[in-house]
C-alpha cells in the first residue's frame, strides 16, 4: 500500500511541477513540496496502522 500511495503523489508532484494543478494552496510550480509533505504523513500513517493490524 505504501509502495502505491508513493507512486501516486510522486505523479501527482510531477504532473505539478509541469503545469500547476491549481488547486487551493497548489497554484504555483514551486508548491510541489508542499505535496511531498503530504506524502511523507501519508505514508508514515500507513505505516503505522499496518503494524497495528
Amino acid at each position: 500500500m505504501t509502495k502505491l500511495l508513493a507512486l501516486v503523489i510522486c505523479g501527482i508532484m510531477l504532473i505539478q511541477v509541469i503545469k500547476p494543478l491549481g488547486w487551493p494552496g497548489l497554484k504555483r510550480r514551486g508548491d510541489f513540496w508542499k505535496l511531498a509533505l503530504l506524502a511523507m504523513a501519508a505514508i508514515s500513517l500507513a505505516a503505522v496502522l499496518g503494524h497495528w493490524t
